[in-house]
């Protein structure tokens, strides 16, 4: 059969065509993709194997060279990408072209990462042959990549975790080959990037395996690619249903493999008194964290939290005022939309819900438009049904008003976990409610004073990861150089020669790295 080049493997022409389609319009656009067959995510797994044998040793130079091209090639796609993205999300062009510099800005910041080397924990216990009453043989340990990992692209962020993103970005540095599965939302968007990737990894001459992409709208290949006995690790942005199945499918395999999930989350921010009474009307502007994009961040505040005040009164007036004049926004997808849609209107008819305020500016020239809305409920009614602790993905948030401390401790120690929590506080409230503001750190991977939870900082200090069911595993972030620990394990060396050991662990350290040795840092 007639075959096409597409990323990394041979790819059988013949497939479901596949078009993307504007969700502002509802049209769809011109590029056509094949869906990928069962036999295509075998071949790239296959290929992604083999790829593993010489790419998990390779040096953090030459990985970093890599991760710096493929950065390069990004930014030589210039508005083709950004106009494609664009035509594919509805997203604006300023966010498309920050988030363009977010996923080539954690590209250079793991070469930086693989360059200065310290990052693989090297650990040296060297013999000493007279301890007693035993002696002690030379013991040396390090991090070492998995294996193959499959990614799945996520529909809210195009770039930067996609093709591309985190996770892709990660898993390379880490030493292991990727798969992606593209988002059914975006693929012109996912090819260009994909396309990126391929010719960063020709000229640097790495095998053809280290990186493939495939194309399917529904649940076939995703489950292939889970299953496939070759997959050693699985990341994951979306839904609680579906990040929740894909765990499922890893644990039921002969050899189960971990999935990464990050999966929702409603990031409550706690409203203290002190900080109503004296600025409310600054706290307001957190309609922006709220309504921005839609709403369609993992981080989105969907949960205020306070005690009944007229302090309070005058937050939700200004609030109101805010929420009011936001415009609509095109939603991702026609689907993200009808579930918001849905979602809201549900709480919308519960009588136990107030609104406060919603958007009456929509945009009647396009589609999908999610319209920017905040309700209120009693902190007993909160407590009393589940639902309200769900995530509503959009441009929606719920006050919960408490009728004191002890109400407003209720109300926390009834959610579940969250990728970030936040206070509003001032300074000399903080001791007052230090029971309140302890439990948050058990609560969420991220609690934040004084600011939204939006605006996710890529660095070396980021959590982005939280208890269940905001993530499958809150050890671990998906954001920051801390997100390579997903892709290895530590193995040990004992009693071997210098010459063969990793370069990493090798006496006389040649290649320069931080590592603790015998109890002490040292270089």
């Amino acid at each position: 059969m007639e075959t096409q080049n597409l990323i990394g493997y041979q790819y059988k022409k013949g497939g479901k065509a596949l078009k993307a389609v504007n969700p502002a319009t509802g049209k769809e656009l011109d590029a056509e993709f094949n869906a990928a067959s069962v036999q295509d995510a075998d071949s790239a797994m296959q290929l992604a194997a083999k790829a593993f044998e010489t790419y998990s040793l390779a040096s953090g130079k030459t990985k970093a060279a890599f991760l710096r091209s493929i950065a390069d090639e990004i930014n030589a796609l210039g508005d083709t990408l950004i106009h494609q993205a664009m035509a594919e999300s509805g997203l604006p062009e300023a966010r498309l072209q920050g988030e363009r510099g977010r996923t080539t800005g954690q590209l250079n910041m793991y070469a930086n990462l693989l360059e200065e080397g310290s990052w693989v924990d090297a650990v040296i216990d060297t013999a000493i042959p007279d301890r007693a009453p035993l002696p002690r043989v030379d013991i040396r340990k390090m991090m070492v990549p998995l294996g193959p990992a499959v990614v799945f692209g996520a529909s809210n962020f195009p770039l930067a975790f996609s093709v591309a993103g985190g996770d892709t970005c990660s898993a390379l540095a880490a030493g292991c080959p990727v798969v992606v599965k593209a988002h059914p939302a975006h693929p012109g968007t996912s090819a260009l990037v994909g396309g990126a990737i391929k010719k960063a990894a020709e000229k640097h001459g790495l095998p053809e395996g280290v990186f493939s992409l495939l194309f399917d709208d529904g649940f076939t290949i995703g489950e292939a690619l889970v299953k496939h006995p070759k997959t050693k690790i699985v990341t994951f942005t979306g839904s609680l249903k579906g990040g929740m199945a894909l765990v499922k499918m890893a644990q039921e395999r002969d050899e189960p493999i971990p999935v990464f999930a990050e999966m929702g989350s409603t990031n409550p921010i706690l409203l203290l008194p002190k900080a109503l009474e004296n600025r409310a009307e600054e706290l307001a502007k957190l309609s922006a964290a709220i309504t921005n994009n839609a709403g369609q961040f993992c981080t989105q505040p969907g949960l205020l939290l306070a005690i009944r005040s007229e302090a309070l009164e005058n937050f939700k007036k200004a609030l109101a005022v805010a929420i009011a004049d936001v415009n609509s926004a095109t939603m991702l997808t026609p689907g993200i939309c009808a579930n918001y849609n849905k979602l809201s209107g549900g709480i919308l008819a519960d009588s136990d819900v107030e609104v406060i305020a919603k958007s009456d500016k929509l945009d009647t020239g396009k589609l999908n438009q999610g319209i920017a809305m905040v309700t209120q409920i009693s902190a007993s009614a909160f407590l009393a049904d589940e639902k309200y602790k769900e995530e509503i993905f959009g441009p929606y948030t719920m006050l919960v008003e408490a009728d004191d401390v002890a109400q407003l401790e209720q109300v926390v120690d009834s959610l579940h976990g969250q990728l970030t929590a936040s206070v509003m506080a001032e300074k000399e409230e903080l001791a007052q409610y230090k029971n309140i503001t302890d439990k948050l750190t058990k609560l969420a991977g991220r609690v934040i004073l004084n600011g939204p939870p939006t605006g996710v900082e890529v660095g070396n200090a980021m959590q982005h990861g939280g208890p269940y069911p905001s993530t499958s595993d809150s050890r671990f972030t998906s954001v920051g150089t801390g997100a390579i620990r997903r892709f290895v394990r530590p193995v040990c060396w004992q009693n071997w020669e210098n010459e063969l050991l990793p370069d990493e662990l090798k006496n006389g350290n040649p290649l320069g790295i931080w590592r603790l040795v015998n109890g002490e840092m040292a270089k």
